[in-house]
């Protein structure tokens, strides 16, 4: 089960470790992808640390449907030009069998308005806030769906791009730009604070340019980090949509001047693509590698028997081990997760697998911390501890291991982050001239000022593949840059640093 090496083939080298640590498969549908077991249980991390996060400011769960008429997506035509060629569409209600005993569709049965198979949730969601919003009173709305998606993908990639994949998607409802604006930058801060200390990435942060805001956005807020190919990977975006859908939808309500006003609406994603995400960032010319935050499983207890009997004495004398197990927590230093996580553990007991197999599998699926038990270990008290991420093996006691596995999950957490964070600054240069600019674009992250213009960024879109992925924070950028400086185009006056790279 060998890995291709990343600078092989990257494409091929993401498979391989996809395969080997067993997250998921292609489908007969085609399109489509099986997230397997394992795979499954980072996503469901993912989802309880968000879902968490997002409760604990001030949002709440719901559910709507599948299906969308297609009258309300003509409503937002702009909004969703942008994926109306990748949409399903259901046109009849019934299936039937011809003469031939052949499944075929009904013709008698079209639906009298044709459904849109989900491939974003606004127009269904805020047709049903026009019902709920009367009065400011009845404001703000924090929502939070946990639903698949279906847009159908010519070229397809595991978790990055499916036609199906499952995401969470927000859309807040408020009574002025303000309280919009404020959520926007919040759950902005709310994704950092996920990708920072869960991810273990060091993310940009920062506003799109005018020209690349989700459509009818006043405001759009991104997260991007390097993955390892030194390409963007758009991790999460938060927007602001004043009063666009609003309008749109006539969502009218009474404010407190007693006065009809549009409601002011905020949004935003994430979806199975930060499963690529992690992948791309940690894993080695090895195996997967993951941050214990996300990981599905912390700890893999291998006994090494030849019979039930010394199987039964290993696992009697481990109690004291999955106890402590059972009862630490691990606790990261996240703003908006108050919660601490259990820390995981399976032994296997597995008698068809050698030992060696055993160790092969375990490590290809990334479980960090490996303790390793032989009967002759019962008389000494001691267990053969291993690290994944170092290599490091050593015998301790028992006793020992207990204590160690937290804080070894922590130390293998932060390292993960700072390795990511030195990673991203070491590969992102600052450059003044275009010359600068086209030679190190093709390879790395670039920070470059340039004037306001649309024209200007497409131009430098054209020529070198390169997209302006945000407009960073201060504290994201070498302060001596921070300055006025020129465009490197038009040689004009800018104020604005750039974060240009290649993404996905």
């Amino acid at each position: 089960m060998a890995i291709t090496p990343r600078a092989q083939d990257y494409s091929q080298w993401y498979n391989d470790i996809v395969q080997n640590a067993d997250l998921a498969e292609n489908s007969s549908v085609r399109w489509c992808m099986v997230i397997k077991p394992y795979g499954f249980g980072i996503r469901e991390n993912i989802q309880k640390i968000l879902d968490v996060m997002f409760k604990n400011t001030g949002h709440t769960n719901a559910y709507f449907p599948l299906f969308i008429p297609k009258s309300f997506l003509s409503k937002e035509a702009d909004h969703v030009e942008h994926f109306a060629k990748e949409c399903a569409i259901v046109t009849h209600y019934r299936l039937k069998l011809d003469d031939n005993k052949k499944l075929i569709v009904d013709p008698e049965a079209k639906l009298d308005e044709e459904l849109i198979v989900r491939p974003t949730s606004e127009t269904i969601i805020w047709d049903s806030y026009k019902r709920w919003i009367n009065s400011y009173r009845d404001l703000p709305i924090l929502i939070n769906q946990r639903a698949n998606i279906v847009r159908r993908e010519m070229r397809t990639r595991i978790f990055l791009r499916t036609t199906e994949f499952l995401w969470q998607e927000w859309h807040t409802a408020h009574a002025t730009y303000e309280e919009a604006e404020t959520e926007a930058r919040k759950m902005h801060r709310v994704y950092n604070d996920f990708a920072t200390n869960f991810m273990a990435i060091s993310p940009v942060l920062g506003p799109k340019p005018e020209h690349d805001k989700f459509a009818g956005a006043l405001t759009t807020y991104a997260v991007e980090p390097m993955m390892q190919d030194y390409k963007a990977l758009q991790a999460g975006t938060s927007h602001n949509l004043g009063q666009n859908f609003g309008k749109v939808f006539d969502v009218k309500f009474t404010n407190d001047k007693n006065e009809l006003d549009y409601v002011r609406w905020t949004s935003r994603w994430v979806s199975t693509r930060l499963i690529w995400g992690l992948i791309m960032s940690h894993s080695d010319d090895k195996w997967l590698v993951l941050p214990p935050a996300l990981a599905p499983l912390h700890v893999i207890i291998v006994p090494i028997f030849k019979n039930k009997e010394e199987l039964k004495q290993i696992k009697e004398y481990l109690n004291p081990l999955t106890k402590k197990c059972n009862s630490e927590r691990l606790k990261f230093g996240s703003e908006y997760f108050d919660d601490q996580i259990r820390i995981t553990y399976k032994i296997d007991e597995d008698d068809k697998k050698s030992m060696w197999r055993k160790f092969n599998e375990w490590e290809m699926k990334w479980v960090p911390l490996r303790i390793a038990v032989w009967p002759r270990d019962i008389a000494n008290g001691n267990v053969e501890l291993y690290r994944r991420d170092t290599g490091e093996k050593e015998i301790i006691t028992i006793e020992e291991a207990g204590q160690k596995i937290a804080p070894i999950l922590h130390e293998i957490q932060i390292n993960l982050f700072e390795k990511n964070k030195k990673f991203r600054e070491d590969n992102t240069y600052y450059v003044d001239n275009y010359d600068e600019f086209k030679e190190k674009i093709q390879k790395w992250f670039v920070m470059a000022h340039r004037d306001w213009s649309t024209e200007t960024a497409l131009q430098i879109q054209n020529e070198t593949k390169a997209t302006i992925r945000c407009h960073p924070f201060e504290e994201f950028i070498n302060p001596k840059y921070i300055w006025e400086w020129k465009c490197i185009i038009t040689g004009n006056n800018s104020k604005w640093v750039v974060l240009f790279a290649k993404s996905y």
